[in-house]
């Protein structure tokens, strides 16, 4: 059996008054990115407290990179000069904390985020709200994990010095 999930996702589309290097610098000293050589040796325990330690000590501010991807060397080469980059960013023990309702929440965690330059110079950060993304499964559990993760994201935000869209406080 197939079939559709229909549902309404806000992105989130947050001006910076910073520079582009200025946004990705504050970004990834405050979701730094993870080693996963150090993560597997930690998963290859079968330690789960050990690997929850690892992740408290390692995702300062909730978040890890787990993923980079800096598509500006291939852009370029058709001429394109406008910065972007793109992380996947998350915490294991909390995405666990949904999974174990429903393993299909593995496709929106880790949360896919951007920075980038517009046209007319300005430099935004870009996500879809966590809380839009993991109420479509329609399970409490995982709605309000949804909602933990806007509160953890306006918190980011802040220590970004972006602004806090007023959807992150309506769930």
């Amino acid at each position: 059996m197939t079939h559709a999930v229909p549902h309404l996702v806000n992105r989130l589309v947050i001006d910076s008054e910073h520079s582009f290097d200025d946004v990705r610098e504050r970004y990834e000293s405050l979701v730094p990115a993870i080693d996963f050589a150090q993560l597997v040796e930690v998963i290859a325990t079968g330690d789960l407290s050990r690997l929850q330690a690892y992740t408290a000590e390692h995702t300062p501010h909730a978040f890890a990179t787990y993923w980079t991807l800096d598509p500006m060397p291939v852009l370029r080469l058709s001429g394109h000069r406008l910065r972007a980059v793109t992380y996947m960013m998350g915490n294991n023990v909390i995405a666990e904390t949904m999974y174990r309702h429903d393993p299909g929440t593995i496709l929106y965690a880790p949360l896919r985020t951007a920075i980038y330059e517009t046209a007319s110079g300005a430099v935004q950060f870009s996500i879809d709200q966590p809380s839009s993304k993991f109420a479509s499964f329609g399970d409490p559990h995982i709605t309000e994990v949804g909602a933990q993760l806007d509160a953890k994201l306006a918190e980011l935000l802040r220590l970004m010095l972006l602004p806090v869209p007023p959807e992150l406080f309506k769930v």
